[in-house]
Order: structure tokens, then C-alpha cells, then sequence
């Protein structure tokens, strides 16, 4: 159980602020403003920890799903990458609680293109993603998945980063950050960009002073030109998986 930081939880702190800022059905508010409101009066909060309630308690945020959130978190709906407003039970679809649901607005969000080929690839991802994120030691011994010091159903996996999302946040046996860009097929030079990205964002809003930010890149084949892009960053690991399968023979009775 994480160890709570002020009386009350960021769940009830979110509905002080609703009530402080007198926000009215239908009024539109900026995620800057609610980063800043608890800047303000709980800046013992982590900005991470205020981004991910946002996702929590926005009924139609995918990424909800990672938090358990249940109907008592029912409190915002998003519009955009940074605008949310109150959760209308009566003109607003169903709230997203299981992965099904998730599954069914995950693609549009992650990519326009509904090719067929994309859709499988964007399906092994999160299975390689939900395997991985259950079996870190794989990647590296000791290495866990983050969880969030102040509500513990916050944790490493599809970690907000800005507008984006980290794949898997870990954290290794000193404590260090280690962020984890999976890539089911071959990975290439442009997803350094995109590592790197993370982990600046990391360092800069999570990591506290003298905590260290690596990156890993999983694919299941390194190509030559990402090899040469990282050849020079010595805190990028990279990592091929290989996919194995057994077959047990089924006896059957009478056989």
C-alpha cells in the first residue's frame, strides 16, 4: 500500500478542485490548469501522478484500464490530448473499464492507418507489452515495473509522458529509471527520437536528483541503421526477442 502523502487522496483532491474552480457542465477544462492548481496548493504531488488521475478519471481515456478504474472514478471526459470536461452520465458513451472496451479505441488513437497488417502488429505489441511488463527480469535482473509512491494502482505500464506514452517505465535495483520502447517487428533509426523523448521527460518531471534515466529498445530485429544511431549513446540498450512455442500431444481416452 503506498504510503499516502497528504489527508486526502488525489481522487478526492480532484473533486476539491471541481468544486473550488466552480467548473459547470460542459465547461472545458485545460489539463495545465489542474497541473497547476495542485502545483499550487499539493506540491508534494508528483505532476506525473496528477497526469495519470487525469487518464484515471476520464471516462473515455483507453489508458484507464492500467489504474482499475471503476465507477467511483467517473469524474472527467476528455476532449482532446489536454482538455477534459465533467462526465455526463446521460449524453456520454459508457465509461471504459476492461481492456475489450480499450481495445476498440486504442487503434485510432495510436495511428490512423487501419491497414490490416498494422492492426495485427498493434495486437502482438500489447501482448508483448503485457508479457514483458509481467516478467522485467527477462530484460534485465531486478528490474520492476514503477509504481506511483502516492496511490500503488498507478504503475509502469503505457506510462503518460506529456501527450504520449511510454510502453513499460521500470525501475532497476538502484533505483534508477529504465524506459522500455517495444517494437514487435524490425526496429529502426526513428524510434531513438522517441526514446529519447521519453527519457528526457522522465528525468526532467519524475527522476529526483542523482537518479538516473536509461532507455532499452525491444524489437524483434535490431536493424543496421538503429544500431548506428545508438552506437554513440551509451544509456540505450538494445534487445531482440525470439517468439518460442512447445506443443504437449493431448491423450485422449481410449487411444
Amino acid at each position: 500500500m503506498a504510503k499516502r502523502i497528504y489527508e486526502k487522496t488525489v481522487r478526492e483532491l480532484f473533486s476539491d478542485l471541481i468544486s473550488e474552480l466552480k467548473l459547470k457542465p460542459g465547461e472545458i477544462i485545460e489539463r495545465s490548469q489542474i497541473i497547476n492548481w495542485f502545483r499550487q496548493k499539493y506540491p508534494r504531488i508528483k505532476t506525473s501522478t496528477v497526469g495519470c488521475h487525469c487518464f484515471r478519471l476520464a471516462t473515455n481515456a483507453p489508458s484507464r484500464i492500467h489504474y482499475q478504474a471503476g465507477s467511483s472514478d467517473d469524474l472527467l471526459f476528455q476532449l482532446d490530448a489536454g482538455r477534459y470536461r465533467l462526465y455526463d452520465p446521460k449524453s456520454d458513451p459508457a465509461p471504459i473499464y476492461l481492456k475489450a472496451q480499450s481495445d476498440q479505441l486504442e487503434p485510432a488513437r495510436r495511428s490512423q492507418n487501419s491497414e490490416e497488417n498494422d492492426q495485427q502488429e498493434f495486437a502482438y505489441e500489447k501482448d508483448l507489452q503485457q508479457f514483458l511488463a509481467k516478467n522485467l527480469e527477462l530484460i534485465e535482473p531486478e528490474l520492476r515495473l514503477y509504481k506511483d509512491d502516492e496511490d500503488d494502482q498507478i504503475t509502469g505500464l503505457e506510462f503518460p509522458a506529456g501527450d504520449r506514452f511510454i510502453d513499460i517505465l521500470a525501475a532497476d535495483k538502484s533505483n534508477d529509471y529504465v524506459v522500455v520502447e517495444l517494437k514487435v517487428s524490425k526496429g529502426y533509426d526513428r524510434v531513438v527520437g522517441q526514446l529519447l523523448r521519453y527519457m528526457a521527460w522522465i528525468k526532467e518531471n519524475l527522476a529526483v536528483e542523482n537518479q538516473k534515466v536509461r532507455g532499452v529498445i525491444v524489437a524483434r530485429e535490431i536493424s543496421e541503421d538503429l544500431r548506428l544511431a545508438t552506437s554513440l549513446i551509451s544509456n540505450v540498450t538494445l534487445l531482440e526477442y525470439e517468439l518460442k512455442v512447445k506443443l504437449n500431444k493431448v491423450v485422449r481416452e481410449g487411444k
